[in-house]
């Protein structure tokens, strides 16, 4: 994961999931990714063994440090933030040596690399129009087919050089300028979904099955993006019929491809994101809703673990 010194307890995902696997008796190895080492057909980390605690003041504790072989693990939770970067891709390819000891690493290493969280929505027909491209004329010609646009890089999260632009924007050469680094590199456009407004839908789901309720991303009166480190508010609502339809489509892609915890992102009715790297979102939707996601989580770890207690 990312430090763990910098994280905000109320709504870190990764610490919930390290608080409910403390309750369960696990051991909890802590690991960032630059602590991971390959060695002679050997993988190891630096790594710490951790305890954690509700308590905004001092939420963890290293009890021990070692240097650990990680195929002496039963389960890798991958947890490292976007941006997916060269560094990133690098420790797929070495996360995935593991997974020929039996160790199970969520999400699968291969499909971390594979699937794009962004551009892996066009495989599905909830994708709305999208182009992704370099040219300035190729995004000029995409707007004036659709109108109001929005602009993203494509390896980012949170909102992060998100731009909505009108039609006859001012601003629309140096936007794209800055996003494809002068012609250089690539962006991702789609047409502006107006029930964004209504918010973005992030619905949980875990080895394929949707969780019945989601978190509901409002932008603020001044924003487009439905991004709570973006400022938007939340709200919590059960899935509509649509969602169902979405998440049921996409289930068996899910499980074979071994992504077994995943954040889709919903506006309206299309399909805007998929997130495999480190989805969020549980804290906000157990502060409404008396379910233990970490809880549903772990038991579906331990299925495929084939632990019993």
């Amino acid at each position: 994961m990312d430090p763990i010194s910098s994280i905000k307890i109320k709504k870190d995902t990764s610490f919930s999931i390290m608080l409910e696997a403390q309750k369960r008796n696990y051991f909890l190895y802590y690991i960032e990714m630059k602590d991971i080492y390959y060695e002679v057909g050997e993988v190891y980390a630096n790594s710490y063994l951790i305890s954690v605690k509700y308590d905004e003041k001092k939420w963890y504790s290293f009890k021990k440090k070692y240097t650990i072989n990680l195929k002496e693990l039963d389960v890798i939770l991958m947890r490292k933030d976007p941006p997916f970067d060269i560094e990133f891709l690098y420790i797929t390819y070495i996360l995935e040596h593991i997974e020929n000891f039996g160790v199970l690493i969520i999400n699968k290493p291969k499909s971390l690399r594979d699937y794009n969280e962004k551009i892996s929505t066009l495989s599905f027909k909830y994708s709305p129009k999208t182009l992704i491209s370099c040219s300035k004329k190729a995004i000029y010609s995409f707007q004036e087919k659709f109108g109001d646009i929005i602009l993203k890089p494509i390896n980012k999260m949170g909102g992060d050089s998100v731009f909505y632009v009108k039609k006859n924007d001012p601003n629309v050469s140096v936007i794209i300028d800055q996003l494809t680094n002068y012609g250089n590199s690539f962006c991702l456009i789609q047409e502006y979904i107006k029930e964004i407004l209504n918010g973005d839908r992030r619905i949980i789901m875990i080895n394929g099955s949707p969780l019945p309720y989601c978190l509901v991303r409002i932008p603020n009166d001044k924003e487009i993006r439905g991004n709570l480190a973006a400022g938007a508010s939340f709200d919590i609502l059960p899935l509509r019929k649509i969602d169902y339809e979405i998440s049921n489509n996409i289930s068996s892609f899910l499980k074979d491809k071994g992504l077994i915890f995943v954040g889709l992102d919903i506006i309206g009715n299309y399909l805007t994101e998929i997130n495999i790297t480190s989805p969020t979102g549980i804290n906000e939707i157990e502060s409404v809703y008396k379910v233990s996601i970490s809880g549903i989580l772990l038991d579906s770890i331990e299925k495929l673990l084939n632990i019993k207690h």
